[in-house]
């Protein structure tokens, strides 16, 4: 990418999409616009266009989605797959028509089978079934990537995706029902610990291996396949490093200086079982993820603490 080229960052708000812009500016692109929802809603066909067809920005990096953890996944997979799949199209179908040189689409490693074997490949992909609780999700996603590398194969697109998995870091949604198990977890402890709870509940039984990301890590690969990657499979991104639910929950409460006894719901659900990525063919491209999971932890309480939407989420 030209330091000078115009480039739409969609979702700039969120954590992804605003840790994009962080590292666009760090590394001198500052030909960057945005649109927040009120401005421009990406699920209505014609207001992308429109925009599109007036912006004509050379790069794009969709980073917009409607997320949320287990409970909101099970409880909307409608409002889920309508509102990803729509604003996917939309702005995916809207780039290629305007012209748009290269398009990077965030995907997450959920669109990976339930029982996908350990770590997952890219070519793993609709192997297998998907992970009911977020399946919705999934499917959307799915169809994000395909149509990517289906613009590339029918008209040569320079459309790409990654496929990140657990992402946390400033900007996060701290929501106590609907955001991920990391922040849900940050948040939980230090309410508890605030209020001097003798116990915290979480749910499930803990056995769970999950590996976490830090966001500006993801961010930095992003630019470096904005400018050095142009294949049709996506890239996995992640640490290579799993982790089980109850460590990650007992390191949370360390890290926060929660002292209390954890206890576990077993009666709700735990998810899928395993999810670590590969993630060989990222670092054969000269990527390496730089923040330790104490760090970033350390990190995202921080941002927690300073954070002016934690109550509202």
């Amino acid at each position: 990418m030209d330091k000078t080229a115009k480039i739409y960052v969609a979702g700039h708000r969120g954590m992804v999409g605003s840790a994009i812009i962080r590292e666009l500016k760090q590394q001198g692109y500052n030909n960057i616009i945005c649109r927040t929802h009120s401005e421009l809603d990406l699920t209505n066909q014609a207001a992308v266009e429109h925009f599109f067809s007036i912006e004509k920005p050379d790069y794009v990096f969709l980073a917009a989605a409607k997320v949320g953890g287990i409970v909101a996944n099970n409880n909307a997979p409608a409002d889920f797959m309508y509102q990803n799949m729509m604003l996917e199209m939309n702005v995916i179908n809207s780039a290629w028509r305007n012209g748009c040189k290269k398009l990077l689409f965030l995907g997450s490693s959920c669109i990976y089978p339930r029982m996908a074997p350990q770590p997952m490949k890219e070519e793993c992909l609709l192997t297998s079934a998907l992970e009911p609780t977020n399946e919705a999700y999934a499917l959307a996603k799915i169809s994000g990537l395909r149509y990517c590398q289906y613009l590339k194969r029918q008209y040569g697109a320079d459309f790409i995706s990654v496929m990140p998995t657990n992402l946390y870091g400033p900007g996060d949604n701290y929501h106590p029902e609907h955001s991920h198990v990391l922040p849900a977890l940050i948040r939980r402890f230090h309410e508890a610990k605030t209020a001097g709870a003798d116990s915290v509940t979480c749910w499930g039984d803990g056995s769970p291996l999950r590996e976490f990301l830090y966001v500006d890590d993801l961010a930095e690969l992003c630019i470096l396949l904005m400018n050095s990657y142009s294949e049709e499979i996506t890239i996995n991104a992640g640490t290579g490093k799993e982790i089980t639910i109850k460590e990650l929950t007992e390191k949370v409460a360390g890290i926060i200086g929660y002292t209390g006894k954890i206890q576990w719901d077993t009666t709700r659900p735990n998810g899928t079982p395993r999810k670590l990525l590969d993630v060989s063919r990222a670092k054969a491209l000269g990527w390496m993820p730089k923040t330790t999971l104490d760090k970033g932890i350390e990190l995202a309480y921080n941002d927690f603490l300073t954070n002016p939407m934690r109550a509202e989420r």
